[in-house]
């Protein structure tokens, strides 16, 4: 099985939010042991290094991304997926869109997010956290 985690998702996970945490842990670990295989769409990289900031140091950062890179495949943003994304007009949100180019790039089976309104003409079924342990 492979899954795209949306940026907040990797968020929620790395700033450990409370109400998020047991759900994102168990994902990731799920990850972490090889169970399903975990994407990242590359934009969500520079994002979180720009979002990190406020809750990390320089040095920080450098260690959660690397990690990251360590246990993720990284989907790359080229331009047939940006092309694809500004064709699409039927996303409210362009971020959203180019993490559904992402996920399908990969044939990933979902897309996991907190947002799953942002994704309804997703190519990729988006599931919450909840819905995804529930699913497998």
């Amino acid at each position: 099985m492979i899954v795209l985690l949306d940026t907040n998702i990797i968020l929620d996970y790395i700033a450990e939010r409370p109400f998020y945490k047991s759900e994102t842990k168990q994902i990731f670990d799920m990850i972490y042991s090889h169970k399903i295989s975990g994407i990242i769409a590359a934009h969500s990289i520079s994002n979180l290094w720009y979002l990190l900031r406020k809750i990390c140091d320089d040095e920080q950062r450098r260690k959660i991304i690397s990690s990251l890179l360590n246990s993720f495949e990284i989907a790359q943003i080229d331009k047939s997926h940006i092309k694809a994304a500004i064709e699409r007009k039927n996303f409210k949100d362009f971020e959203d869109c180019l993490q559904d180019e992402c996920a399908s790039s990969f044939n990933a089976d979902f897309i996991i997010t907190r947002d799953k309104n942002d994704f309804l003409n997703a190519k990729i079924l988006p599931l919450l956290p909840t819905e995804f342990l529930h699913a497998v």
